[in-house]
């Protein structure tokens, strides 16, 4: 069969605008966990507390003898404490793989081997797992405001505690980013999955039982910055405009955070690189 001569013609296709390949991993990540029915189990037993505060707030708001039962900022500030153990559970589900998963299949290779700078790559994993704990614990909260001004009928609870809105989004980013920074992190740092869902559980209660020990030992609390769920709560407590439970300042808290996402990126920054081929 001849081969005749194709002669250099300009790409017909469409072209899609640098910066955008983050948002194509994202979705194709997202679409395989919902396909996973644990998973979405998951999902749906972390929206429990919302139908009992849901619940809670109706009776509130159409039995006026039920005056125990009446919304509170603390109330909200409490949900968004409750969601903490699924934020936990869906961190490991879906973060202990994201970055672990590529790098035992060599698919982290072939990604940066495409036109896809490393940014727009940690962008779209961490887009996955950030959509899935704002599922569990921003949208819940928003939510619940949203009732309670529907059951009330007025805006009287909300005109009185406008700051909630703000606080429950900075409440869930905050929680949200550090969990999902950590866990990248540590998924960049092994091959296997099953290591990183334990290196992350074991991060978190080894933290938390070092300082109820050196609290313990030492009757203080302020070194309440040693654990991670401490400084989460000091912090969150400070949003909700709510007198902190532990001595250390909650700036010391804040900066402990911020130190703990600022040292993940560092080592994503060395962690998730593409292979130089020399020739």
């Amino acid at each position: 069969m001849p081969i005749h001569d194709q002669s250099y013609r300009r790409y017909g296709g469409h072209r899609e605008m640098p910066g955008r390949a983050w948002a194509v991993i994202a979705w194709s990540g997202i679409k395989a966990m919902v396909k996973k029915r644990i998973f979405i189990g998951l999902l749906i037993f972390a929206w429990i507390p919302f139908i009992v505060r849901a619940v809670q707030i109706y009776i509130a708001a159409n039995f006026p003898q039920a005056t125990m039962l009446a919304p509170t900022a603390e109330t909200f500030r409490e949900f968004i404490e409750q969601q903490g153990v699924f934020v936990f559970f869906v961190t490991i589900y879906v973060g202990a793989g994201l970055i672990a998963n590529d790098r035992r299949a060599n698919a982290l290779q072939i990604y940066l081997s495409k036109p896809l700078m490393r940014i727009e790559y940690i962008s779209g994993k961490l887009a996955i797992l950030m959509a899935f704990l704002l599922a569990v614990t921003l949208v819940p909260g928003i939510l619940l405001l949203v009732l309670q001004v529907l059951f009330a009928g007025s805006f009287a609870f909300l005109r009185a505690n406008l700051f909630l809105f703000p606080a429950i989004t900075l409440a869930s980013l905050l929680q949200v980013l550090l969990s999902s920074f950590t866990m990248l992190a540590l998924s960049s740092l092994s091959n296997s999955s099953r290591y990183v869902a334990i290196l992350y559980a074991g991060a978190v209660f080894f933290t938390q039982a070092l300082y109820g020990a050196l609290m313990a030992i030492t009757g203080s609390t302020a070194i309440s910055w040693m654990s991670f769920a401490a400084n989460l709560a000091q912090v969150i407590d400070v949003i909700f405009r709510m007198k902190p439970r532990y001595d250390t300042p909650w700036v010391v808290s804040f900066l402990v955070i911020v130190g703990l996402i600022v040292l993940s990126l560092s080592i994503l920054e060395r962690r998730v690189r593409g292979v130089e081929v020399v020739t």
